[in-house]
């Protein structure tokens, strides 16, 4: 059979590959030294957790952490006899989950894809339940999770038109992990459409879990105090998630904005933390005065771009601005999450790129709260606009709001499938006793 076939090239180059990956990791900490820490435990090489009933929540990195916070604080609400462990892979998606949680969840990086490291890590973690955020599609976990008969759901699963064509070229292996999972909660038809033509069994449209984003209290009353240490009445304007390629817009935007105002203030956001020292040499050589949070400075009357080089205080820099820039979609990135900023009523101004949330934007631009720019020149125009037009901030900012409250409601539909899932593992583990 084809997906035989493709199944056993796919474990055959895993292999290949596997005495490669740690010099890559050691390749990818020459930015973030980070890479180069805990590689063990890419290979599952960690002690067996305590033996005790578990759900297991995979996030990637950053984004979808942020995602399912608050399915990970309810689920440990829903069942305090469970443990929850919450893996990742990239070390700013560990970080963010050491700042969220604690020690509150259990936490480990995901073994990579291979037969034998899977089976450690099942072995070690023991899950009585698989939660996978997003489109993470691995096919010998999945077909492991299947053998030892866990109930796993791909939750808050997106699938663009591009990743399902990609997808297509491999239909047969991708048909067989499909065919492994219990359900796939997906987050709009178009992504359910795609999943159920790949050769899904069982998929359930349950809504966007990134509508049901918390924005802390604490976290908005930091970024207004923030805010008030740039002087009074300046224009401030945030350019969030940045890739390579995108500063450069972005500055070239800025001066374009200081023409009108100049007395505007640029928050920059680059998205990983190995861009943050580019980044900073990019603003110096244009001959603004940074400010850096990383050394803990907040910014002045003085000020000219405040660059956010920490993690885990994008929320509190948005809380701190007038109107948002959502970076990855200058660039063929796919964007990043605009219902951040618009749950605190700013209008947001996305690139082309943006197939990443193609849904969400579909709704923000339908509302008004959101505008696409194709390059620097329009995003300097669009940014200028707004912030000489308090009247429009308000407006988009409102409707953006309105459109993250009306969507709402993925979260309780989401748990709802988990009860279910769980049932069913629990059943599976009475009876295996």
């Amino acid at each position: 059979m084809k997906w035989a076939l493709s199944s056993f090239i796919y474990k055959i180059v895993l292999v290949l590959f596997a005495p490669f990956v740690p010099l890559r990791l050691l390749w990818r900490s020459r930015r973030n030294p980070a890479y180069r820490r805990r590689i063990g435990e890419r290979f599952a090489r960690f002690a067996p957790l305590p033996a005790r009933p578990r759900l297991w929540v995979h996030a990637v990195s950053v984004g979808e952490v942020i995602a399912a916070a608050p399915l990970v604080r309810r689920l440990r609400q829903a069942y305090p006899e469970h443990a929850v462990l919450l893996t990742c892979t990239t070390p700013t998606g560990s970080a963010q989950i050491a700042r969220l949680f604690g020690d509150t969840v259990e936490h480990v990086y995901l073994p990579y894809d291979l037969p034998h490291v899977v089976a450690r890590f099942l072995d070690r973690t023991r899950p009585h339940l698989a939660l996978i955020m997003e489109t993470e599609l691995w096919p010998n976990l999945f077909a492991a999770c299947a053998g030892r008969d866990i109930p796993l759901m791909v939750a808050n699963a997106r699938l663009s038109e591009r990743s399902a064509a990609g997808y297509a070229r491999l239909r047969g292996l991708t048909r067989e992990t499909l065919g492994q999972v219990t359900l796939i909660a997906a987050q709009d038809t178009q992504s359910a459409r795609r999943f159920t033509a790949l050769g899904a069994r069982s998929v359930r449209v349950l809504g966007n879990l990134k509508y049901d984003l918390e924005v802390p209290a604490e976290m908005v009353a930091r970024g207004r105090a923030l805010r008030t240490g740039f002087g009074r009445g300046r224009p401030v304007w945030v350019a969030a998630s940045t890739h390579p390629g995108e500063p450069e817009a972005v500055l070239a935007a800025f001066a374009d904005v200081r023409k009108r105002f100049a007395d505007a203030l640029l928050i920059l956001v680059p998205r990983h933390p190995e861009r943050f020292g580019e980044a900073f040499s990019l603003c110096a050589q244009a001959g603004y005065r940074v400010a850096r949070r990383s050394l803990g400075e907040s910014g002045s009357a003085d000020t000219d771009v405040l660059l956010g080089d920490t993690l885990g205080e994008l929320l509190m820099l948005y809380a701190a601005a007038d109107a948002a820039f959502v970076g990855g979609s200058l660039v063929p990135t796919g964007g990043h999450n605009p219902l951040e900023p618009a749950s605190l009523g700013l209008p947001v101004v996305t690139g082309p790129y943006r197939g990443n949330f193609e849904s969400i934007y579909e709704a923000l631009i339908e509302a008004g709260a959101a505008e696409v720019v194709e390059d620097a020149d329009a995003l300097g125009a669009a940014m200028t606009a707004l912030l000489g037009d308090p009247a429009q901030r308000r407006q988009a900012g409102s409707a953006g709001h309105a459109v993250v409250l009306r969507n709402r409601g993925a979260l309780a539909r989401t748990l709802e499938a988990v009860g279910e899932l769980t049932a069913r593992g629990g059943r599976r583990a009475t009876s295996s006793v």
